[in-house]
């Protein structure tokens, strides 16, 4: 017997869900049954709720966004596939805090299409409350916008689930359970777990609120306002970006054909690099850095003996950096006479040897230097949050601080000033700036708002010459427009810091700062002396990325946990100066990549799958990545005799090996003693004729 269709049925669910959303006023009534022109994106109702169509535009492949209305939820969704879901369930997708309770949007009560804008209004848990959201949708994005209404929040959420995007990536540097970002980086973000209560603009990690998933889609939180971010938290697969405040949340939901493209989309909207903030000698020779081969317990003639060796021994560098404890106190510019008892002789010397000088500078002035009273009493520092008539008073790792206000023109003249007598004074090329330009415990002044000491950072740091190690400045445009140098935060000095150091770098990079280098080769965070195996490795691994940033000597080095020195072999030596070398033949094609990027903001070091969108196995590869179009890097990552390399589809040309490969291909164990770096070019491929000559 044959069965009725379900059809009519489905027809009648429809209009019956039409009927019991009111559309609002008859003006809004009259819009939305108006003929949309050809090409234009539509809404109709459907079963469950409403479907918002975004036909296919240029290069933009079209997308649906289905409204659920019996608990108010967004599924991004083509050709019948979901590439983006919001949470369901007790979760919610749009929820608020009030008190201590969490709340989120449930019934769909009514909807408008007007002018390019559905506009939706729900019910939420919270009684008396009702949540307001806006969709307005563009060929490759929609920006999405809600508030509460009926109670005043004091955060308010977006919630994700995670599967239903595939793989997560973006961010920067993740605080994670595991020792993130120091000794952990997840890649794929939701194959671990980041818990980041503090994400701001004010952070001293390098993080911006953009994120972006496998099935290409991402998502960018347009707030100035300290976030807390969790992914995969309580590994319960969600994602939940929370902002501190009762203001509108503001959201761009990009939908692509590659991840690629979203990357773009984000660049467009924060901006891509002006120029590059580095010489073409940093980017062909390391610096070397103090900090990790002495921390604080540095003085001239351990500075002078360092240069030394590292000149006798044929070491290259462009400049020698002088790190943490050369003041007499911290923010009072002035050398310690003890340690240093002729700071020109000192400048002198590293110069004779074929260096630069550097040194390291913080707009943090401790309270027991003789130059904090001069700032108070000039009104020269950030003031105090809850205490307006105050100074602020930060605690960091070197004691109790102010902090110069830099929106402050008198303030940041004094400042200025200072550091430039400082370097005429003893002859110092350039500076390494740490710590960070503002701190979420100070008020901005008035006029200004946090955000505004990135941009303030970035604009004094660009009137001086920071020497290959850059700044971390980050979430505003002007970060993004400067064209620094990014640095890691501080890594260890074990393998998992050595893996961390890459895939951080992939993560920052695909935040759009493309000109990364590692925390310093070898790693630091005050652990025992990189091992020689780590040591070289993070050096080969180095030498295949952008810039290189060094601080333990592969001649000697000090243990900071026993105070004893270390001394590495010759073999140690001689593959450090390799990895340089190699580094070094590869600077003409690195700065061909840094042109291409200038251009279009297109990061350098990147993950495969940017390249090679549709190969699968490449969305989860942690350990290499393109260097440019050509480059395929495979550095050595552990202590393993072997390791197994992915090609993406092409044919690939083995530097180790002097042989051709016909990709894809997966290589299982490859022999990597300690004297090998497997690294593969492209045929074809945009300078890989150049980049072969560098390698082999």
């Amino acid at each position: 017997m044959r069965r009725p269709s379900p059809r009519p049925r489905l027809l009648l669910a429809a209009l019956l869900l039409t009927l019991a959303l009111p559309v609002g006023t008859s003006a809004q009534t009259t819009a939305q049954a108006a003929p949309e022109p050809a090409g234009a994106p539509r809404v109709h109702p459907t079963a469950g709720g409403l479907a918002l169509t975004v036909p296919r535009s240029g290069n933009a492949p079209g997308y649906t966004v289905d409204v659920t209305a019996r608990q108010l939820a967004f599924a991004v969704r083509r050709s019948g596939r979901t590439l983006l879901a919001t949470a369901d369930g007790d979760t919610g997708s749009l929820r608020f805090r009030t008190g201590e309770d969490w709340q989120h949007a449930t019934r769909l009560t009514g909807w408008s299409w007007t002018k390019g804008v559905l506009t939706l209004t729900a019910a939420t848990t919270a009684p008396g409350a009702t949540v307001e959201a806006r969709l307005t949708p563009r060929a490759d994005r929609y920006l999405l916008d809600w508030q509460v209404r009926g109670t005043t929040p004091d955060r308010l959420g977006l919630a994700y689930d995670l599967k239903s995007a595939g793989h997560w990536y973006g961010h920067g540097e993740a605080q994670t359970p595991k020792g993130g970002p120091a000794t952990d980086q997840p890649w794929p973000l939701d194959t671990g777990q980041v818990v980041h209560p503090s994400f701001s603009p004010a952070s001293y990690y390098m993080i911006d609120p953009f994120w972006f998933t496998s099935s290409a889609t991402g998502l960018h939180v347009d707030t100035g306002q300290v976030m807390s971010v969790g992914i995969n938290e309580s590994e319960d697969g969600l994602g939940r970006f929370d902002i501190e405040s009762a203001q509108p949340y503001r959201a761009t939901v990009f939908v692509e054909s590659t991840a690629l493209e979203v990357y773009r989309d984000y660049v467009g909207v924060v901006g891509r690099p002006a120029k590059s903030d580095a010489t073409d000698a940093q980017y062909a020779r390391p610096v070397w850095n103090s900090w990790a081969q002495f921390y604080t317990h540095v003085d001239q003639a351990r500075m002078l003996d360092y240069a030394q060796d590292l000149h006798d021994h044929g070491v290259r560098g462009h400049t020698i950096q002088l790190d943490d404890k050369w003041e007499s106190n911290y923010g009072n510019m002035t050398f310690d006479e003890k340690a240093y008892p002729d700071p020109k002789a000192m400048s002198r010397r590293i110069h004779d040897l074929g260096f630069d000088f550097g040194l390291w500078v913080t707009l943090w002035i401790n309270l027991d230097s003789d130059q904090y009273r001069y700032a108070a009493d000039h009104g020269y520092l950030l003031r105090d949050r809850a205490h307006p008539d105050a100074p602020c008073r930060v605690t960091w790792w070197n004691g109790t601080a102010g902090i110069v206000d830099l929106a402050d023109p008198d303030a940041r003249a004094w400042y200025v000033g200072r550091l430039k007598n400082l370097m005429s004074s003893y002859g110092i090329d350039g500076l390494k700036f740490d710590t960070r330009f503002f701190d979420d415990r100070c008020a901005p002044s008035p006029g200004h708002k946090p955000t505004d000491y990135q941009r303030l950072g970035a604009e004094l740091a660009d009137e001086f010459d920071l020497q290959g190690v850059g700044i971390r400045v980050h979430w505003d445009t002007t970060a993004h427009r400067a064209g620094f140098v990014t640095r890691q935060v501080d890594k260890g000095t074990g393998w998992n810091s050595l893996r961390a150091s890459v895939t951080q770098n992939l993560s920052i990079s695909t935040i759009g700062y493309p000109f990364v280098t590692t925390d310093m080769i070898g790693g630091s965070s005050g652990q025992p002396a990189p091992s020689k195996q780590v040591l070289v490795r993070w050096a080969q691994s180095a030498a295949l990325q952008p810039l290189m940033y060094s601080s333990t000597s592969p001649v000697d080095t000090i243990d900071v946990t026993t105070g004893r020195k270390v001394t590495y072999d010759e073999e140690t030596v001689a593959l450090y100066r390799a990895a340089i070398a190699r580094h070094e033949r590869l600077a003409p094609y690195i700065l061909d990549q840094v042109r291409h990027t200038l251009r279009t903001g297109d990061p350098i070091m990147r993950p495969l799958f940017f390249d090679f969108p549709r190969d699968g196995a490449a969305y989860t590869v942690t350990d290499e990545w393109m260097l440019g179009p050509a480059v395929l890097a495979a550095p050595q990552l552990s202590d393993s005799p072997t390791r197994t390399v992915h090609l993406p589809a092409g044919d690939w040309y083995d530097v180790g090996h002097g042989r051709r490969i016909h990709g894809p291909a997966t290589l299982t164990g490859y022999a990597t003693p300690l004297g090998v770096t497997p690294v593969f070019v492209r045929d074809g491929a945009p300078g890989a004729a150049k980049a072969l000559r560098a390698l082999r």
